[in-house]
């Protein structure tokens, strides 16, 4: 009879080690920092933004939305052909554990698309951050002029 107190100890204790369904454990995170989105341009109902990303266990983002614009896609740009050319991340932006995931201006960025009023600088944009592993984030960007990505500035529209 004395096995029990001792087997009810040890079931607890497991229980409070392991992962639990129900969101009573810390869940994996990722920090976002300086998340800034540029003015649309007159006549124009897209613009880009730029954040930073740290997860602190390997991580996916895997999609983005805000109430500002009908969709968000998580973008690259890149050089081919001696021309800037763009194109959806449909698998996502890997994030590795601890490092640090510049969104910056000529390169990985979120794509507002469908923008449903003018973002003038001095404006804020909600954007919420979805990832594979971590809970989403919930974002406020300033609406500014993001600093140029070394010698890269990529042009007005993103």
């Amino acid at each position: 009879m004395t096995r029990a107190p001792i087997f009810a100890a040890v079931l607890l204790a497991l229980a409070a080690c392991s992962p639990s369904g129900s969101g009573s454990g810390p869940a994996p995170t990722v920090q976002v920092t300086g998340a800034i989105c540029r003015p649309t341009p007159v006549g124009r109902q897209m613009t880009g933004c730029y954040l930073t990303l740290t997860a602190a266990a390997d991580d996916r983002l895997t999609a983005a939305e805000s109430p500002a614009a009908n969709l968000v896609q998580i973008h690259e740009s890149r050089i081919e052909g001696g021309m800037m050319m763009m194109r959806e991340l449909r698998d996502g932006l890997a994030l590795p554990a601890g490092q640090a995931v510049a969104l910056e201006p000529g390169g990985n960025h979120l794509m507002l698309l469908g923008v449903k009023e003018p973002l003038v600088a001095g404006d804020t944009v909600a954007l919420t951050l979805t990832f594979a592993s971590s809970a989403p984030v919930e974002v406020t960007a300033t609406v500014g002029q993001p600093a140029a990505a070394g010698a890269d500035a990529a042009p007005a529209a993103h």
